[in-house]
């Protein structure tokens, strides 16, 4: 198995062949997950006091503020664990979380 195949990992392996501590088995796999029902808050934009000053992207942990043509898009809600960094880094106070409507 090669050292960066993550779809040959599972549950049912043995202990000889579970993959080793502070490995790095593969590079850019969290897009391979639907992570963002972890929580039942997440970020919501008031497009109205937005600057697209894009403060909000590089502190996202998740990479879940995609930008295009140097603009924000919309929050990948498929991937944002609801942690509020991007709250507080907002200087205009364009980012709220709210409770999720189907939590």
């Amino acid at each position: 198995m090669a050292k960066t195949d993550i779809t040959k990992l599972g549950t049912d392996v043995a202990w000889q062949d579970v993959t080793r501590g502070n490995t790095v088995v593969g590079c850019g796999t969290t897009k391979q997950f639907v992570t963002g029902d972890w929580t039942n808050v997440a970020p919501v934009i008031d497009e109205e006091k937005c600057k697209q000053c894009l403060l909000c992207v590089p502190c996202c942990p998740d990479s879940a503020i995609p930008v295009k043509d140097y603009k924000r898009c919309a929050i990948d809600y498929d991937h944002c664990k609801g942690c509020g960094i991007c709250v507080k880094a907002c200087p205009f106070g364009a980012i709220k979380m709210e409770v999720k409507k189907n939590a």
